[in-house]
């Protein structure tokens, strides 16, 4: 067989394709790491569970607009008073069954007080905020109650010693610019004409509502995290029923008299409290696996879905602005979601003050760590 020439000076090399395939290489990994990174089964997981609760608020939100619009039923203590009740009869009575540390009496001994105030904000926030509708607008309802989320976070960052990383206030400040836009859309459509009697104290309302359901949401978390899903769920029925019966009886008694009971009106109470059950048993299951902040993020579509919902039995007018608004609101969602927060240890804690991963998105953290091991043994 006759041997090859060899390669004269001007004989062409074959190094420019390989060059070419090792320029592109970054973008394909970089690419590839992102989708792994932002689309993976847990962040997927994450905002499925908080479309769930989204719905479950968007419930309620229906049936109290329908009770209010159709029947003029304004009674929104009454409809938490059932919410509580519910909570009472199901975790409540399961923790009179429990013994040992666990039982109903013994956390009645040792911790009543902070259950007390638990159940008082818990209800105050609902009460607040429903009431706030009869004085400010809806724009103000919606733009001041996501002064809730920088609350939560800093009482995050001081109670359960959560570290935020700069992507973190990102997605929250893409959260609330999705939130504007949907602001944008209501005036655009004309909702923020119904104007209540007194704009300075509905709004001043529905911020110490939000400020409520920050501290509410901030044990929530601890508690699921570090006790128990049921002792929260009951020890917030039983305190919670007490002080919302109290304060129905004191509030809304007239209201609740000149109600005309049919079987709609009882239907939309049920279905409300229902939702409102659903929601409040999710809640503390979503809010173990990610964190009170993650949870809060995620629900922000629920006034979209309550949106969808009115177009067709509110007679709402669609704007564009809402799609855009549900998508903003989701990538920032995301972008929360795709890196975990840390958690810092108490300087009291016999544990050296280092910085380590904390509960908040740890599978997340848990499956970007066989990624990177896979990547480096390929």
């Amino acid at each position: 067989m006759e041997a090859a020439p060899p390669a004269g000076p001007g004989a062409p090399q074959p190094h420019p394709q390989p060059q070419a395939q090792g320029s592109a290489d970054p973008v394909a990994g970089l690419l590839h790491r992102l989708r792994g990174k932002l689309f993976t089964w847990n962040i997927l997981k994450t905002i499925a569970l908080g479309q769930i609760l989204s719905l479950c608020i968007c419930g309620t939100a229906i049936t109290s607009q329908y009770l209010a619009e159709k029947y003029k039923v304004n009674t929104p203590m009454l409809q938490s008073f059932i919410n509580y009740c519910l909570l009472f009869l199901v975790y409540t009575v399961m923790l009179a069954f429990q013994s040992g540390p666990e039982s109903l009496l013994h956390i009645l001994k040792r911790k009543w007080w902070k259950y007390i105030l638990l159940g008082l904000a818990d209800v105050e926030a609902n009460y607040l905020i429903v009431r706030a509708y009869q004085y400010t607008t809806l724009t103000s309802v919606q733009l001041l109650d996501c002064f809730g989320i920088p609350v939560l976070m800093a009482l995050s960052w001081f109670i359960l010693y959560a570290r935020y990383r700069v992507i973190h206030f990102v997605a929250v400040a893409i959260c609330l610019l999705g939130v504007g836009t949907m602001v944008g859309a209501d005036i655009l459509s004309g909702r923020e004409d119904n104007s209540g009697s007194d704009v300075l104290i509905g709004d001043i309302l529905v911020l110490v509502g939000a400020s409520l359901y920050a501290i509410s949401n901030v044990c929530e978390e601890y508690i699921v995290k570090k006790l128990s899903r049921q002792e929260f769920l009951g020890m917030l029925g039983l305190f919670g029923t007490i002080i919302s019966g109290i304060q129905l009886l004191l509030v809304e008694y007239k209201d609740i008299a000149s109600i005309h009971w049919d079987w709609k009106i009882a239907l939309l109470f049920v279905a409300f409290a229902l939702c409102m059950f659903c929601l409040y048993s999710f809640m503390p299951l979503v809010i173990k696996v990610t964190s009170a902040t993650s949870v809060n993020l995620g629900i922000l579509t629920a006034d979209l879905y309550s949106l969808f919902f009115g177009l067709f039995l509110f007679g709402y007018k669609f704007s564009g602005l809402y799609i855009l608004s549900f998508t903003v609101i989701m990538v920032g969602f995301i972008l929360y979601c795709s890196t975990p927060t840390r958690t810092a240890e108490p300087a009291e804690s016999s544990v050296p003050p280092v910085t380590s991963i904390g509960i908040d998105n740890l599978g997340l953290k848990l499956e970007e760590n066989l990624q990177e091991t896979h990547s480096a043994f390929l």
